[in-house]
């Protein structure tokens, strides 16, 4: 018996070494290569000076994320033409690769989104946030999934099974949160409220993710023998995993990294300390992967953790360069998807459906309506600060889709290759029809929210700002700057008896065992690095050939009047 089932057992086969390109395919790689890296920032570029003229000329009502869509158009039909003219070929660079997305552009994105949380209102929400954005994607994911499916087997639309129907319906439900946010500034909401969304749209991303893998780990599963209810406990078992896994990794890193630098002082040498904090960053990403879980949850759990922890180990020079830095680095990967989703119309061979596209339509609006509306009817029992018909109507209408269901559709290796063009093709419909028909219609809706609020908002109307770039460059998070000592620790959470639940826990035990607690030597070598830059900048312009009398006068007067 032994020996028959030894039998059975073949041995696993050694992992195959890839190839390694030499001679002439190597350097055609290498110059394919080089060609891609110039498009790619040729692109950003043109996006970058675009934003900027929008901000010049002071064309806020217009959503950044819409006008480089809109370039992306443009660029791809001048391209076409002089493809067309036989011209050049730039076929191969203006290809989107899921892989470069999924590598380089989205990690510093969902990075940047859980570094630049606001901690305070987001723990306290947590309970709403993981609501909103675990049960609420996974209701939207199973609605378009279910009705794609259920529709298909009536011979409405084209067929597709179960786990590719739930594939699709997961990746369409990743909303973009900056459309929103950008409502929500624009309108002043209650930054409770604020919160609410921003929190369920970053941790949406993750989860639109994970559901999209557990999806597609079904797929590379022979189902067709195990019952419906054993797929669903076997997904269950996979998504729990992913998620909890992922996150218990992100957290773990985060936590190792605050230990570190409070413990190894590196504040004085700034380009070592910020060396480690890029590492720390990147780090559970590929860890993550590596071990099959999902990289982007881990990094945004990391990103959230050091930001509450880590971030205020550092000195202030550091403080400042890794904000901007990484504000800077999201900024350029964002463009850069948006633009090549733009180019994308004019650079994939594309299946349309018009059943297909409009039913797709109708059943992601109507997941989203389900999601919204329910949860938010559940959520005011045990709220203090209630979620009026009104901002739930906002919520509904501003679930635009952008780069993560794009390029998730694009990393599906769905077959036959029509059936993967088809969920391209209507994944693009999707994204452009809410970016450009609700991310335009953004500006009407703050009108309209406006008039019905009558006279106080009506005098702040002109001042209504969509643009995301300029909010981030007028302003340095001033919750990223603080630095106490153990005299205004201790007097600022004087009060924290009336903190309850994980706020009082982070207060009393966490913070002081994962966070450095500044001397009052310390503070005043943070103060003097950050006067010697100051002075070493101020010196540079006085000496430059644009300095003046006049202008040295005007700059003394504006930083006395910035010290009173």
């Amino acid at each position: 018996m032994l020996a028959a089932t030894t039998k059975l057992v073949a041995p696993t086969p050694p992992k195959p070494i890839l190839p390694v390109q030499t001679g002439v395919q190597a350097q055609q790689e290498e110059q394919s290569s080089g060609m891609t890296i110039f498009f790619s920032l040729l692109v950003i570029a043109i996006c970058i000076i675009l934003v900027h003229l929008l901000i010049e000329y002071r064309l806020h009502f217009l959503p950044e994320s819409v006008a480089v869509v809109s370039l992306g158009i443009l660029m791809g039909a001048f391209i076409k033409i002089i493809e067309a003219q036989k011209l050049a070929n730039w076929k191969e660079e203006e290809m989107f690769r899921p892989n470069m997305f999924f590598l380089l552009l989205l990690p510093p994105i969902i990075f940047e989104s859980g570094y630049s949380l606001h901690k305070g209102n987001f723990f306290q929400n947590i309970g709403s946030i993981i609501l909103f954005s675990v049960f609420g994607t996974a209701i939207s994911a199973f609605i378009v999934g279910g009705g794609i499916y259920f529709l298909g087997r009536a011979d409405v639309i084209y067929k597709l099974n179960m786990t590719d129907s739930f594939a699709f319906g997961s990746l369409i439900s990743a909303v973009d949160p900056v459309a929103t946010i950008a409502i929500f500034n624009a309108l002043n909401v209650d930054p409770v409220l604020n919160m609410l969304v921003f929190g369920e749209s970053i941790l949406n991303d993750a989860v639109s993710i994970v559901l999209t893998n557990t999806a597609e780990g079904l797929t590379r599963e022979n189902m067709s023998d195990v019952s419906g209810w054993q797929t669903f406990l076997q997904a269950l078992g996979y998504f729990l995993k992913m998620f909890f896994g992922s996150a218990a990794l992100g957290t773990l890193t985060g936590l190792i990294s605050a230990l570190v630098l409070k413990h190894i002082d590196l504040r004085k040498t700034p380009s070592l300390e910020f060396g480690m904090m890029i590492i720390f960053a990147y780090l559970p990403y590929g860890l993550a992967e590596g071990i099959s879980l999902s990289g982007i949850m881990a990094i945004l759990f990391s990103g959230i953790v050091m930001s509450h922890y880590t971030h205020h180990n550092l000195s202030p020079v550091t403080q400042i360069l890794m904000q901007q830095t990484l504000r800077t680095v999201a900024f350029m990967c964002e463009t850069c998807v948006f633009a090549f989703l733009g180019l994308s119309i004019f650079s994939f061979p594309h299946k349309f459906e018009m059943s297909f596209v409009i039913w797709c339509i109708v059943l992601v609006l109507f997941g989203r309506a389900v999601n919204i509306f329910p949860l938010s009817y559940l959520l005011n029992f045990f709220r203090d600060h209630k979620i009026t018909p009104k901002m739930m109507f906002i919520m509904w209408f501003s679930g635009l889709r952008g780069a993560i269901p794009y390029a998730l559709s694009l990393h599906l290796g769905l077959e036959p290759i029509e059936k993967r063009q088809l969920i391209g093709t209507t994944t693009i419909i999707i994204v452009l029809f809410t970016i450009l028909l609700l991310g335009g219609g953004t500006m009407p809706l703050i009108r309209l929210v406006d008039i019905e609020d009558s006279k106080p908002r009506k005098r702040n109307k002109k001042d209504v700002n969509l643009s995301k770039t300029e909010k981030m460059g007028n302003t340095i998070e001033s919750e990223h700057l603080s630095e106490l000592t153990e005299e205004e620790y201790e007097a600022q959470y004087i009060k924290r008896q009336n903190l309850k639940g994980f706020m009082r826990l982070d207060v009393e035990y966490l913070n002081p065992f994962f966070t450095r607690r500044l001397t009052q030597e310390d503070l005043h070598d943070g103060r003097i690095q950050m006067k010697t830059l100051t002075n070493k900048w101020y010196e540079e312009v006085r000496q430059g050939p644009s300095g003046s009398e006049d202008d040295e006068q005007e700059l003394l007067q504006q930083s006395g009047a910035g010290a009173h």
